[in-house]
């Protein structure tokens, strides 16, 4: 007798209609039953991709007080099988016989299913998004990564869509953080990468003597288990990491209405940053663009896509007034909630029903920090705040923090972390260069009102 078919918790409706409400990062179990993807696992793909050579980004496993962009990593061609060899420590590995995997973690990440498999496109159909409610979404429009532990995406944003991500093999753990929390987390556009917002701060190892405001962000971490799908919502930070030998992941970035103002946002982003990093310069010598881009674009290449950019949304904004309602529209007002914090319809009332299938990722509570000698501290600052947002700082090796009422500068009773401004000058540490520049030109405020100002400009030159 053939096996029954366990029953979704929730049926496409039920599940958009969730998504549709939620404003924090869930957890969906029990909806995975049946997909093929879920024997995916980095085995299974070396078969189906056979000498097929991907591209894999590599990092040391060593601790820093800075994240670790994709610029600063190394990059090999190899096949799976190669990488599963690599991870048992055998010797026939490739490119990988470079890297001791004693000593790195390999990602890779950003791998887009529809050109994995273009010429096995029925494996498209392995991926049912249609069941989370988007009909017609499968594979075709997901991306694919393939780790191993410590292997990680630094922290970041996207601008666009909100995020849903399949757990196939081994774990991830998800640090994320709301958009509120977005200055305490030191936006920065390099290196550069449209539609996404990296930040300076390593949120496992902060430097706090350098980014104080750190110590205020609320953390929701939640570790995601095979089977299990995390929803993202718009514009949550989110830091990555592999904790597992080997994990497989498959998500897919939904695109929302409100999209369309995003990405005049971002034509303006890379105008700015394209313009002043192509300019010659004693401090730009970095290597600014993100290994995802393909190539710098040219000034008129980017004023082409502000102009495209900015008639789309116009174009949608007069669509949208001459509709009625719009179901696939998200309402961005806050939600309210019971007495009991749980989420309701906007609409009518109803919760989101909360339970053994759909998990919030709750705020983190403070816990407590090892005390650690004092030539290590490292101006490692436990908080001991809850997570609304009020906090005395404290040292881990037991000194408190108090603050310069003349620069704001932050010092702890043995000692200073950073020195006054009027006593900085002359040292090169503070010269204000291209990158500080650029991080307050298009810091996400900067940019929302600039967006603004220029859609306002433009409608006023077609009234």
């Amino acid at each position: 007798m053939a096996a029954l078919t366990p029953i979704k918790p929730f049926s496409p409706e039920e599940t958009r209609w969730i998504l549709d409400s939620l404003q924090h990062p869930a957890v969906f179990l029990n909806m995975t039953h049946g997909w093929p993807v879920i024997c995916w696992t980095a085995e299974h793909l070396s078969g189906c991709l056979d000498d097929r050579l991907i591209r894999f980004r590599l990092g040391r496993k060593q601790a820093t007080n800075t994240p670790l962009f994709e610029t600063q990593c190394s990059y090999i061609e190899a096949t799976v099988a190669q990488f599963l060899r690599w991870t048992q420590h055998q010797t026939d590995v490739g490119p990988f016989s470079k890297y001791p995997y004693t000593e790195y973690w390999a990602y890779a990440d950003y791998k887009y299913i529809t050109v994995l498999f273009q010429d096995q496109p029925f494996m498209f159909e392995d991926v049912k998004w249609s069941e989370f409610g988007f009909e017609g979404r499968n594979g075709k429009e997901s991306t694919l990564w393939i780790g191993t532990e410590g292997a990680n995406t630094p922290c970041h944003l996207d601008s666009y869509g909100c995020n849903l991500v399949l757990q196939v093999q081994g774990r991830k753990r998800w640090h994320l953080f709301p958009p509120e929390d977005t200055a305490k987390l030191y936006p920065t556009r390099i290196p550069y990468e449209e539609s996404s917002i990296f930040s300076q701060v390593d949120v496992l190892h902060p430097d706090l003597g350098k980014f104080p405001g750190f110590h205020g962000a609320r953390a929701h971490i939640v570790t995601l288990e095979p089977g299990q799908v995390l929803y993202v919502p718009r514009h949550w930070w989110h830091y990555v990491e592999s904790v597992d030998p080997i994990t497989v992941s498959v998500n897919s970035w939904i695109e929302l209405e409100v999209d369309d103002l995003a990405r005049v946002s971002e034509a303006v982003t890379k105008t700015v940053v394209c313009a002043m990093k192509s300019a010659p310069s004693d401090d730009n010598a970095d290597t600014w663009l993100n290994p995802t881009e393909e190539e710098k674009s040219s000034h008129n290449e980017n004023m082409q896509y502000v102009n495209l950019a900015v008639m789309a949304f116009a174009q949608r904004k007069r669509g949208l007034f001459h509709r009625t309602s719009s179901p696939d529209l998200r309402d961005a007002q806050p939600v309210k909630r019971d007495s009991y914090g749980q989420i309701k319809h906007r609409r009518d009332g109803v919760k989101v029903p909360f339970g053994q299938h759909l998990i919030p990722v709750k705020c983190q509570e403070e816990e407590p920090k090892k005390t650690v000698p004092a030539d290590s501290c490292n101006a490692a600052v436990s908080s001991q705040e809850d997570c609304s947002g009020s906090a005395k700082g404290k040292h881990t090796c037991g000194a408190h923090l108090t603050r310069c009422s003349s620069c704001d500068c932050v010092t702890l009773d043995h000692g200073t972390l950073e020195q006054c401004s009027e006593n900085n000058q002359g040292l090169g540490s503070s010269m204000i260069t291209t990158n500080d520049l650029l991080d307050c030109l298009v810091h996400p405020d900067i940019i929302s009102r600039v967006t603004e100002l220029l859609l306002e400009r433009h409608r006023g030159r077609h009234l």
